[in-house]
Protein backbone atom coordinates (compact mmCIF):
# COMPACT_ATOMS: atom_id res chain seq x y z
CA UNK A 1 0.00 0.00 0.00
CA UNK A 2 1.39 3.39 -0.96
CA UNK A 3 2.39 5.76 1.83
CA UNK A 4 3.22 9.46 2.03
CA UNK A 5 6.11 11.17 3.81
CA UNK A 6 6.28 14.93 4.43
CA UNK A 7 9.89 16.12 4.30
CA UNK A 8 11.26 19.52 5.28
CA UNK A 9 14.44 21.27 4.07
CA UNK A 10 17.30 22.65 6.14
CA UNK A 11 19.91 25.36 5.79
CA UNK A 12 20.93 26.15 2.22
CA UNK A 13 17.35 26.15 0.92
CA UNK A 14 16.69 29.78 1.93
CA UNK A 15 15.96 32.56 -0.57
CA UNK A 16 14.92 36.17 -0.03
CA UNK A 17 11.19 36.46 -0.73
CA UNK A 18 10.40 32.82 0.06
CA UNK A 19 6.86 32.31 1.31
CA UNK A 20 5.69 35.83 0.48
CA UNK A 21 3.05 34.69 -2.01
CA UNK A 22 1.46 32.29 0.46
CA UNK A 23 1.71 34.88 3.26
CA UNK A 24 -0.28 37.33 1.16
CA UNK A 25 -2.88 34.80 -0.03
CA UNK A 26 -3.56 32.40 2.87
CA UNK A 27 -4.75 33.58 6.29
CA UNK A 28 -3.39 30.54 8.15
CA UNK A 29 0.05 31.02 6.56
CA UNK A 30 0.09 34.72 7.44
CA UNK A 31 -0.80 33.85 11.04
CA UNK A 32 2.22 31.50 11.27
CA UNK A 33 4.76 34.05 10.06
CA UNK A 34 3.21 36.82 12.17
CA UNK A 35 3.42 34.53 15.19
CA UNK A 36 7.13 33.94 14.46
CA UNK A 37 7.68 37.71 14.67
CA UNK A 38 5.76 37.78 17.95
CA UNK A 39 7.62 34.78 19.43
CA UNK A 40 11.05 36.23 18.58
CA UNK A 41 10.29 39.86 19.36
CA UNK A 42 11.56 41.22 16.04
CA UNK A 43 10.43 41.32 12.42
CA UNK A 44 11.79 38.03 11.08
CA UNK A 45 9.23 38.42 8.28
CA UNK A 46 11.04 41.53 7.04
CA UNK A 47 14.32 39.57 6.73
CA UNK A 48 12.51 36.68 4.99
CA UNK A 49 10.70 38.84 2.45
CA UNK A 50 13.15 41.71 1.92
CA UNK A 51 16.57 40.47 2.99
CA UNK A 52 19.25 41.54 2.49
CA UNK A 53 20.55 38.09 1.58
CA UNK A 54 23.58 38.47 3.89
CA UNK A 55 21.24 38.96 6.85
CA UNK A 56 19.03 36.01 5.87
CA UNK A 57 22.15 33.82 5.51
CA UNK A 58 23.18 34.40 9.14
CA UNK A 59 22.52 31.04 10.80
CA UNK A 60 20.53 32.54 13.68
CA UNK A 61 18.15 34.10 11.12
CA UNK A 62 18.20 31.32 8.52
CA UNK A 63 17.00 28.63 10.90
CA UNK A 64 13.81 30.31 12.19
CA UNK A 65 13.14 31.74 8.70
CA UNK A 66 13.14 28.32 7.01
CA UNK A 67 11.06 26.81 9.81
CA UNK A 68 8.48 29.62 9.55
CA UNK A 69 8.15 29.28 5.77
CA UNK A 70 7.87 25.47 5.92
CA UNK A 71 5.12 25.64 8.53
CA UNK A 72 3.33 28.46 6.67
CA UNK A 73 3.25 26.23 3.57
CA UNK A 74 2.17 23.24 5.67
CA UNK A 75 -0.76 25.27 7.03
CA UNK A 76 -1.78 26.18 3.48
CA UNK A 77 -1.66 22.49 2.52
CA UNK A 78 -3.91 21.40 5.39
CA UNK A 79 -7.18 22.10 3.62
CA UNK A 80 -6.22 19.51 0.99
CA UNK A 81 -6.74 16.81 3.61
CA UNK A 82 -3.42 15.08 2.83
CA UNK A 83 -2.11 13.20 5.88
CA UNK A 84 1.47 11.92 6.10
CA UNK A 85 2.33 8.42 7.29
CA UNK A 86 5.79 9.65 8.28
CA UNK A 87 7.63 12.97 8.58
CA UNK A 88 11.33 13.81 8.34
CA UNK A 89 13.50 16.88 7.98
CA UNK A 90 17.08 17.58 6.97
CA UNK A 91 19.00 18.94 9.97
CA UNK A 92 17.09 22.13 10.90
CA UNK A 93 14.14 20.67 8.94
CA UNK A 94 13.70 18.08 11.69
CA UNK A 95 12.14 20.86 13.81
CA UNK A 96 9.59 21.53 11.04
CA UNK A 97 8.85 17.79 10.99
CA UNK A 98 8.33 17.79 14.77
CA UNK A 99 5.90 20.71 14.52
CA UNK A 100 4.05 18.82 11.76
CA UNK A 101 3.89 15.74 14.01
CA UNK A 102 2.52 17.73 16.97
CA UNK A 103 5.63 17.14 19.08
CA UNK A 104 6.63 20.83 19.33
CA UNK A 105 4.47 23.95 19.24
CA UNK A 106 5.43 26.35 16.46
CA UNK A 107 6.27 29.15 18.91
CA UNK A 108 8.56 26.89 20.96
CA UNK A 109 10.20 25.52 17.81
CA UNK A 110 10.91 28.96 16.34
CA UNK A 111 12.45 30.22 19.61
CA UNK A 112 14.48 27.02 19.97
CA UNK A 113 15.93 27.12 16.45
CA UNK A 114 16.79 30.81 16.85
CA UNK A 115 18.81 29.83 19.95
CA UNK A 116 20.22 26.77 18.13
CA UNK A 117 21.48 29.01 15.33
CA UNK A 118 23.10 31.41 17.81
CA UNK A 119 24.77 28.55 19.71
CA UNK A 120 26.07 27.00 16.46
CA UNK A 121 27.54 30.35 15.37
CA UNK A 122 29.21 30.84 18.75
CA UNK A 123 30.60 27.30 19.16
CA UNK A 124 33.71 27.74 17.02
CA UNK A 125 35.51 31.06 16.37
CA UNK A 126 35.11 32.30 12.79
CA UNK A 127 37.63 30.79 10.37
CA UNK A 128 38.58 27.87 12.64
CA UNK A 129 35.94 25.46 11.31
CA UNK A 130 34.82 24.54 7.80
CA UNK A 131 32.66 22.21 5.72
CA UNK A 132 33.02 20.79 2.20
CA UNK A 133 30.84 18.76 -0.17
CA UNK A 134 32.55 15.61 -1.42
CA UNK A 135 31.20 14.33 -4.74
CA UNK A 136 31.71 10.80 -6.00
CA UNK A 137 33.28 9.14 -2.95
CA UNK A 138 31.95 6.01 -1.22
CA UNK A 139 30.94 6.51 2.40
CA UNK A 140 33.33 3.94 3.90
CA UNK A 141 36.31 5.19 1.89
CA UNK A 142 35.58 8.79 2.84
CA UNK A 143 35.20 7.89 6.53
CA UNK A 144 38.60 6.19 6.38
CA UNK A 145 40.14 9.26 4.72
CA UNK A 146 38.62 11.51 7.40
CA UNK A 147 40.20 9.32 10.10
CA UNK A 148 43.59 9.56 8.36
CA UNK A 149 43.36 13.34 7.90
CA UNK A 150 42.16 13.78 11.50
CA UNK A 151 45.30 12.00 12.74
CA UNK A 152 47.59 14.13 10.54
CA UNK A 153 46.08 17.60 10.13
CA UNK A 154 43.03 18.26 12.30
CA UNK A 155 39.66 16.71 13.05
CA UNK A 156 37.22 16.19 10.17
CA UNK A 157 34.12 13.97 10.09
CA UNK A 158 31.18 12.96 7.91
CA UNK A 159 28.44 15.54 8.53
CA UNK A 160 25.64 15.02 5.96
CA UNK A 161 25.22 11.68 4.18
CA UNK A 162 22.88 13.17 1.58
CA UNK A 163 22.64 10.69 -1.28
CA UNK A 164 24.90 8.35 -3.26
CA UNK A 165 27.92 10.37 -4.34
CA UNK A 166 27.20 13.42 -2.20
CA UNK A 167 28.54 13.59 1.35
CA UNK A 168 29.41 16.72 3.32
CA UNK A 169 32.38 16.69 5.70
CA UNK A 170 32.83 19.05 8.64
CA UNK A 171 35.57 19.88 11.12
CA UNK A 172 38.57 22.10 11.69
CA UNK A 173 39.66 24.33 8.80
CA UNK A 174 42.90 22.31 8.51
CA UNK A 175 41.05 18.99 8.60
CA UNK A 176 38.59 20.00 5.88
CA UNK A 177 41.43 21.38 3.78
CA UNK A 178 43.13 17.99 4.13
CA UNK A 179 40.05 16.31 2.61
CA UNK A 180 39.99 18.95 -0.17
CA UNK A 181 43.61 18.08 -1.00
CA UNK A 182 43.37 14.30 -0.58
CA UNK A 183 39.78 13.64 -1.71
CA UNK A 184 40.87 11.59 -4.73
CA UNK A 185 42.27 8.97 -2.33
CA UNK A 186 38.64 8.20 -1.35
CA UNK A 187 37.46 8.22 -4.99
CA UNK A 188 36.12 11.78 -4.91
CA UNK A 189 35.62 13.45 -8.28
CA UNK A 190 35.35 16.90 -6.68
CA UNK A 191 35.55 18.43 -3.21
CA UNK A 192 33.81 21.80 -2.92
CA UNK A 193 34.38 24.02 0.16
CA UNK A 194 31.04 25.36 1.43
CA UNK A 195 30.19 28.89 2.53
CA UNK A 196 29.06 28.22 6.09
CA UNK A 197 29.52 29.98 9.40
CA UNK A 198 30.75 26.91 11.26
CA UNK A 199 31.58 23.18 11.24
CA UNK A 200 28.01 21.95 11.67
CA UNK A 201 27.25 18.32 12.59
CA UNK A 202 30.78 17.69 13.84
CA UNK A 203 32.07 17.03 17.36
CA UNK A 204 33.24 20.68 17.42
CA UNK A 205 29.54 21.52 17.91
CA UNK A 206 29.35 19.81 21.33
CA UNK A 207 29.45 23.17 23.19
CA UNK A 208 26.39 24.26 21.15
CA UNK A 209 24.66 20.96 21.94
CA UNK A 210 25.17 21.46 25.68
CA UNK A 211 23.56 24.91 25.53
CA UNK A 212 20.74 23.59 23.34
CA UNK A 213 20.08 20.78 25.85
CA UNK A 214 19.46 23.45 28.51
CA UNK A 215 16.96 25.25 26.27
CA UNK A 216 15.20 22.00 25.33
CA UNK A 217 14.89 21.00 29.00
CA UNK A 218 12.49 23.94 29.41
CA UNK A 219 10.47 23.24 26.23
CA UNK A 220 7.26 21.22 26.19
CA UNK A 221 7.94 18.18 23.98
CA UNK A 222 4.98 15.91 23.27
CA UNK A 223 4.92 12.38 21.90
CA UNK A 224 4.74 12.64 18.10
CA UNK A 225 1.37 11.81 16.52
CA UNK A 226 3.16 10.62 13.36
CA UNK A 227 6.52 8.76 13.35
CA UNK A 228 9.43 11.16 12.85
CA UNK A 229 12.53 9.73 11.15
CA UNK A 230 15.42 11.04 13.24
CA UNK A 231 18.54 12.37 11.50
CA UNK A 232 20.81 10.73 14.08
CA UNK A 233 19.45 7.17 13.75
CA UNK A 234 17.49 7.13 10.45
CA UNK A 235 14.80 5.31 12.45
CA UNK A 236 11.30 6.36 13.59
CA UNK A 237 10.82 8.07 16.94
CA UNK A 238 7.60 9.12 18.69
CA UNK A 239 8.51 9.25 22.41
CA UNK A 240 8.94 12.80 23.75
CA UNK A 241 12.05 12.17 25.87
CA UNK A 242 13.80 10.33 23.04
CA UNK A 243 12.99 13.21 20.69
CA UNK A 244 14.47 15.70 23.18
CA UNK A 245 17.77 13.79 23.53
CA UNK A 246 18.07 13.13 19.77
CA UNK A 247 17.70 16.87 19.02
CA UNK A 248 20.68 17.54 21.29
CA UNK A 249 22.74 14.76 19.67
CA UNK A 250 21.77 15.93 16.19
CA UNK A 251 23.84 19.13 16.50
CA UNK A 252 27.15 17.21 16.57
CA UNK A 253 26.14 14.00 14.74
CA UNK A 254 25.97 13.24 11.02
CA UNK A 255 22.64 13.74 9.25
CA UNK A 256 21.81 10.29 7.85
CA UNK A 257 19.54 11.56 5.09
CA UNK A 258 20.22 8.83 2.53
CA UNK A 259 19.56 6.16 5.19
CA UNK A 260 16.37 7.96 6.29
CA UNK A 261 14.96 8.06 2.75
CA UNK A 262 15.86 4.41 2.15
CA UNK A 263 14.15 3.45 5.42
CA UNK A 264 10.99 5.32 4.38
CA UNK A 265 10.94 3.58 0.99
CA UNK A 266 11.35 0.20 2.76
CA UNK A 267 8.26 1.09 4.82
CA UNK A 268 6.22 1.55 1.64
CA UNK A 269 6.59 5.30 1.11
CA UNK A 270 6.30 6.02 -2.61
CA UNK A 271 5.35 9.72 -2.42
CA UNK A 272 7.52 12.39 -0.81
CA UNK A 273 6.02 15.84 -0.30
CA UNK A 274 8.79 18.41 0.22
CA UNK A 275 7.37 21.37 2.14
CA UNK A 276 9.45 24.54 2.26
CA UNK A 277 11.74 26.75 0.22
CA UNK A 278 13.50 25.36 -2.84
CA UNK A 279 13.81 21.82 -4.20
CA UNK A 280 17.00 20.62 -2.47
CA UNK A 281 15.44 17.50 -0.98
CA UNK A 282 13.68 16.56 -4.22
CA UNK A 283 17.08 16.48 -5.91
CA UNK A 284 18.61 14.29 -3.20
CA UNK A 285 15.66 11.88 -3.06
CA UNK A 286 15.72 11.43 -6.86
CA UNK A 287 19.39 10.41 -6.61
CA UNK A 288 18.48 7.83 -3.95
CA UNK A 289 15.52 6.32 -5.85
CA UNK A 290 14.27 7.59 -9.22
CA UNK A 291 11.05 5.59 -9.01
CA UNK A 292 9.36 7.53 -6.18
CA UNK A 293 7.02 10.48 -6.67
CA UNK A 294 8.29 13.80 -5.30
CA UNK A 295 6.15 16.91 -4.99
CA UNK A 296 7.80 20.17 -3.90
CA UNK A 297 5.42 22.58 -2.14
CA UNK A 298 7.48 25.78 -2.22
CA UNK A 299 5.05 28.42 -3.51
CA UNK A 300 1.38 29.34 -3.89
CA UNK A 301 1.53 28.10 -7.49
CA UNK A 302 2.89 24.72 -6.35
CA UNK A 303 0.13 24.46 -3.74
CA UNK A 304 -2.54 25.10 -6.38
CA UNK A 305 -1.09 22.33 -8.57
CA UNK A 306 -1.19 19.67 -5.84
CA UNK A 307 -3.13 16.60 -6.87
CA UNK A 308 -2.75 13.68 -4.48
Amino acid sequence: MSKIAFVFPGQGAQAVGMGKDVYEAVDASRAIIDSADAALGFALSDIIFNGPEEKLKQTANTQPALLAVSIALLEALKDRGIKPDFVAGHSLGEYSALVAAGSLSFADAVRTVRARGEFMEQAVPSGQGAMAAVLGAEREALAALCASVSADAGSVELANVNCPGQIVVSGTAAGVQGVVERGKEAGAKRVIPLEVSGPFHSSLMKPAAEKLAEVLSNVQVNDAAVPVIANVTAKPVTAAEEIRSLLTEQVYSPVLWEDSVKYLIEQGVDTFVEIGSGTVLAGLIKKIDKSVTIISINSLEALKAVAL
